[in-house]
């Protein structure tokens, strides 16, 4: 608070800056990363600096994308005595589907710099881009290694929900049909300046390939998962139908819900992931089957 008012700067509540200041908490993040020298560390909201510094201590290199000006200027100067922190001042993600390509470009370079190299999301990330930065980064090609990051606590009951529950959405089936995602700390708001209207958590998400693996056509889960929740309390089989009307007929998608052993009342809600990502690889396959 101190090197705000030294400087006249003041928390900007519409990039949801919640500036973390009990040390503690860094520490345990950090640590939670387990960075080593072979790591790169994609930070994004660096804020003042405060954990890039830490984590540049510990891994190979840290790329940290701060959008505000006003905080870039306080990281740039928090960093300077590092060679292996990379600041960048702009917006992470493109759009909401994607992360922007110079953020992409920038990792990589860092990846390919020395062999063996592995990516870490290590963050405490600004409440309203949490989604797309953590659903984003699973969507690409990237050799991420784990995500460590804390996020609003009712996104990460999300996260973590299963079949059955209020919670379990496309959220989860996308991160949990190619990771494991675990809530390790729960957090109140009195840890963050300035406080924050509701409780937060630390995430970890580890990736499971073999998981990752089963999933015909990713691209396509995600679609999938995505529309089917929209409408999650109706039945899936009328909901798959009007999805794919254009694409193929009712007869094939009843032929694919016969085949997962699922009957027309399912619904999306009540099927577990791995049920899920079967019959995306169904439907996949009897829609737009391989050349």
């Amino acid at each position: 608070m101190d090197l705000f008012n030294e400087h006249g700067f003041n928390p900007r509540g519409d990039l949801g800056q919640n500036f973390l200041i009990d040390i503690n908490i860094i520490e345990f993040i950090v640590e939670e990363a387990e960075l080593t020298a072979d790591d790169v560390v994609l930070e994004v909201g660096a804020g003042t600096g405060g954990m890039t510094t830490f984590m540049g201590v510990a891994a190979g290199h840290v790329v940290s994308v701060e959008y505000d000006n006003n905080m870039y200027g306080l990281a740039k100067a928090q960093t300077a005595n590092f060679d292996n922190i990379t600041l960048m001042n702009m917006d992470a993600l493109k759009n909401k589907n994607q992360l922007a390509p110079e953020v992409i470009a920038e990792v990589q370079k860092q990846l390919d710099a020395k062999p063996g190299r592995k990516l870490k999301l290590v963050a405490n990330l600004p409440y309203n881009i949490a989604t797309p930065i953590i659903s984003n980064l699973v969507a690409t090609e990237l050799p991420w290694a784990r995500m460590v990051a804390t996020i609003q606590l009712e996104l990460a009951e999300r996260m973590v929900s299963g079949p059955g529950t209020s919670k379990y959405g496309a959220l989860a089936a996308w991160l949990q049909a190619q990771g494991k995602v675990k809530l390790i700390k729960r957090m109140p708001p009195t840890i963050f300046w300035p406080r924050p209207k509701v409780d937060s958590a630390v995430v970890k998400i580890t990736p499971q390939p073999e998981k990752r693996e089963k999933i015909v056509d990713r691209a396509f889960y995600h679609d999938f998962v995505r529309r089917a929740f929209q409408h999650r309390r109706k039945h899936l089989r009328s909901v798959v139908c009007g999805m794919y009307r254009k694409q193929t007929p009712k007869a094939t998608i009843d032929a694919c819900f016969v085949a997962e052993g699922l009957i027309p009342e399912t619904r999306a809600e009540e099927l577990e992931v791995a049920q899920l990502v079967s019959l995306s690889n169904s439907l996949k396959n009897a829609i737009l089957p391989p050349e």
